[in-house]
């Protein structure tokens, strides 16, 4: 089968697509043939080894696992022993590692039935981004009806999701975005857009000056502690999400581990928005979101499987407006 390959830490020049031996189903996994699969900026991270203090568990060198891409969509082939639920023929969507290839193995954990509402593009976009955006919210942040959220970094891929979800959950959402972005956002139910090229939110001179949120989303990581933590009421929520740029030691980290260490001080939550491990329950949740039009992914770009590095190249240097997907 054909599949993206990484040798070594690097830019998108070290991925190859080449042919490789298709996996076999064992103990409790699927088999799926993969027909799309999402680009996220956990796959340049991991391409490039980026924050450097992450390749003591990715691997020194080179990452253990050779083929990119996270999340996929596509049909079961074949299933192994104990697996409940699934069969062939069967379109499902999930998260793991190794999907820019025309074959995968999963869990059965971590694979679940694709929303019928949506296409396989749009199905392999909601997996790794869509849980982040429902945990950071939900889980994480705590978040209920009625309650004042902002999402900083709304128009990216984490933060489209984050938008809808908020809303869906019952809050009323201010998005933060630029100015190209101001309409999408609007457009994902966000009750307020600040445009960040134009003002500050963490400013008491903005057009949202003296406002405070029950819980801020940030994924940007472009404020400081004490200015993310001005824009929350008392006891509000902080929930750091990173972000970061190429070529950083120890990157976004930096920010979450400042609100580790202040959160025990302080009477507001700051809690860091790690990313999570699949899970069926949470993709179930997605996937039920969807089907009831509450969840749409928003898809900027399209790429073949043999342009997969410059997929990956695109997110990585462009501000790309929602999610990027490879098509198998």
């Amino acid at each position: 089968m054909k599949a993206v390959v990484q040798e070594r830490y690097g830019s998108p020049d070290v991925l190859e697509v080449r042919d490789v031996d298709a996996p076999v189903p064992g103990d409790g996994q699927v088999l799926v043939r993969v027909r799309a699969a999402g680009v996220n900026a956990y796959d340049w991270h991991l391409m490039r080894g980026d924050p450097y203090v992450a390749r003591l568990a990715l691997g020194v060198r080179a990452p253990r696992a050779r083929i990119r891409g996270r999340d996929f969509a596509g049909e079961v082939t074949a299933v192994g022993p104990n697996v409940l639920g699934l069969r062939p023929g069967d379109e499902v969507f999930g998260e793991v590692d190794g999907t820019f290839a025309e074959y995968v193995c999963v869990p059965d954990a971590w694979v679940e039935r694709k929303p019928a509402s949506l296409t396989f593009e749009q199905a392999a976009a909601l997996p790794l981004a869509g849980t982040t955006a429902l945990r950071g919210l939900r889980d994480i942040g705590q978040l209920r009806a009625g309650q004042h959220v902002l999402v900083n970094g709304a128009s990216g891929g984490v933060g489209t999701f984050a938008v809808q979800v908020a809303k869906a959950l019952g809050a009323e959402v201010t998005g933060v975005c630029s100015t190209r972005n101001v309409e999408l956002v609007r457009s994902l139910g966000a009750d307020h857009v600040v445009d960040y090229t134009l003002e500050d939110f963490t400013r008491k001179d903005s057009t949202r000056g003296g406002q405070r949120y029950d819980l801020v989303l940030d994924l940007v990581a472009n404020h400081g502690i004490s200015d993310l933590r001005r824009v929350l009421t008392p006891t509000g929520t902080l929930v750091l999400g990173g972000g970061g740029r190429p070529g950083q030691f120890l990157g976004a980290p930096v920010l979450i581990l400042k609100g580790l260490l202040l959160s025990p001080f302080v009477r507001q939550r700051l809690r860091p928005l790690i990313g999570p491990a699949p899970d069926k329950a949470v993709l179930t949740a997605l996937r039920e979101l969807a089907d009831a039009g509450q969840l749409a992914p928003v898809i900027d770009r399209t790429y073949p499987l043999s342009e997969a590095p410059e997929a990956i190249r695109y997110l990585e240097v462009e501000h790309a407006r929602g999610k990027v997907v490879v098509t198998v």
